[in-house]
Parts: structure tokens; sequence; C-alpha cells
């Protein structure tokens, strides 16, 4: 009872610890309240803001802010505002998928590989160093043509691409905490390999994983755009990227029609900044050499 409370006390304080750290960094707050803000967007907004992505001509084509439609309408007469709150949650749910994908491929190869070395260790970069050889956009583009447009294959595609920094990161860490005394003495005691990377490893490199996965969230989220934008994104399903497709396609820049392509461009911007500064804030606290510079 007496550990068990030892044990609560301390995740306490260093959840104290880091809660005030990160208060601190204004970069991190300022990505976080930005993150908030759009996730109150995506799943609060529709049900305060009605929005039928089906709804066809229901405004005139390209027509500017009205009451009706605060941000106008856009080339099929669909209210903007409507699409941008329902691509908001779509923008997000693709990159929070594709991120947990890829950050679990590549947590599994890197600890194994880091931890057992040898010939094992060997392949597993070998293989890495073989995806990240290869053009990942073009790849990317192959794959989603290959697989076909739609959410799931986004997800999927996004997923498989974007594992490498991720293994190569916890390879790295796992190298560095496989030298410390509590796991060459958890090697000692005799215990397995599967329980020392669960029980030793994988809680030690938690924090940076935590921290690139951020930073992954924001790449797949601008990488998604850019499907959508080229056109091998999911055309029933509204999205920033369709929107700004749709305003390309359309002209709406020559008619100057700001409605079409500046709120979901601003939108891009500020979701992917907001996770960078995130990223970049949880990297500098959970890394001491970079907190003191």
């Amino acid at each position: 009872m007496i550990e068990h409370t030892n044990k609560s006390d301390i995740k306490n304080t260093k959840f104290k610890k880091f809660a005030a750290v990160f208060y601190d960094n204004k970069t991190g707050m300022v990505g976080l309240y930005i993150i908030i803000f759009f996730l109150l967007i995506a799943f609060i907004g529709p049900l305060i803001y009605k929005y039928d992505p089906q709804s066809f001509g229901s405004g005139g084509l390209i027509a500017p802010p009205t009451k009706g439609f605060p941000l106008g309408t856009d080339d099929m007469g669909r209210d903007i505002l409507g699409a941008l709150i329902y691509g908001a949650k779509v923008s997000l749910l693709i990159g929070i998928f594709a991120t947990l994908i890829s950050v679990f491929i590549g947590t599994v190869i890197g600890t194994i590989s880091g931890f057992t070395g040898g010939k094992l260790d060997i392949i597993l970069m070998r293989l890495t160093d073989s995806f990240m050889v290869l053009p990942r956009l073009p790849l990317i583009l192959i794959l989603a043509a290959l697989l076909g447009p739609s959410t799931k294959n986004i997800i999927i595609v996004l997923g498989l691409t974007s594992w490498t920094g991720t293994a190569r990161l916890v390879r790295s860490q796992t190298l560095s905490v496989k030298e410390r005394q509590f796991v060459e003495r958890a090697i000692s005691a005799g215990a397995g390999k599967a329980y020392i990377m669960f029980r030793h490893i994988l809680p030690n490199v938690f924090p940076i994983i935590f921290s690139n996965t951020v930073l992954v969230a924001a790449s797949a989220i601008l990488t998604e755009t850019t499907l959508s934008f080229i056109g091998l994104g999911d055309p029933m399903t509204p999205s920033w990227g369709q929107i700004l497709r749709g305003a390309f396609v359309s002209g709406a820049i020559s008619l100057n029609a700001w409605w079409f392509f500046v709120p979901a461009g601003l939108s891009v911007i500020f979701l992917v900044l907001g996770f960078t500064f995130l990223g970049y804030s949880l990297d500098e606290i959970f890394n001491p050499k970079l907190r003191s510079r």
C-alpha cells in the first residue's frame, strides 16, 4: 500500500512539474489553444451549424457572403462555412488515424531494432533506409492512385509511408536507454526481452515518441490536404483540400472570390502551425539539452 502510494505521488509530482514547465512555454500554449479551437469546431460545430454535404445548388454559384451563407458558396452552390466546419473533422481524423498507424509501425520497428541488435537490427534498418530513399510524395501519389480516392485509403497510405523517421528516432533512443543500469539489472535478473521492452524501454522512450507524434500529425494533415487538392481525395467527403481544389478548378482566384479559398487555406495553415508549435515545445520540454539552450 505504501509503495503504491509512493508511486502515485511520484507520478503526480512529475505531472505537476511537466504542467508547470509547459504552461511557461508560450509557443506550446499557443499551439495547444489552436488545436483545441479546431477540435471544438470539428466536433461541436456540426451540432450548432447544420450542414448537408450533398446540398448542391442551395445557394448561388460562387456567391459572396450573405446572411444565409456567412462565407458564401462554392462552385456548386454549397455553403462554404458548413463545408469548412465539416472538413475540420475530416482533416483532423485523417491526420490523427494516419499518425497513429505510422507511429505504431515506427515504434515497433525502432524498439525491436535498437534493443535486439545484431542481424535483425541490420535487416530492419536497411528496410527503413529503403523506404527513406524513395521519394515520399511520388510514392504517396502512386499508392493513393492505385488504392482509389477514399478517406480510408488516404489514412492507410499516409500511415504506411510516414513511419521511417519515427523508427530512426525510437531506435536511437532505445540504444541510449538500453545502456542504463536498470536495464542491465533486468537483463541480469533473467527478464524476458518483451518484458524489458514494454516495462523499461518504452516508458523511457515514450516522451520522445509523444512529441514526435504531434509533429507527424502536422505533416499528415498537410499531406492529406495536398492529396485532396490534386484530386486523390474522396470527392464525396468535404475537406479543406477539396475546398481548395474546387476554388482552383473554378478559377476563384481570378474571380477574386476570396471567401472560397482564403478561409480553407488559413485553416490548414493555422492547424498545421498549432501541431508544429506543440510538437517542438514538447520536444524542447522532454529534451533537457534543448531546454537548457
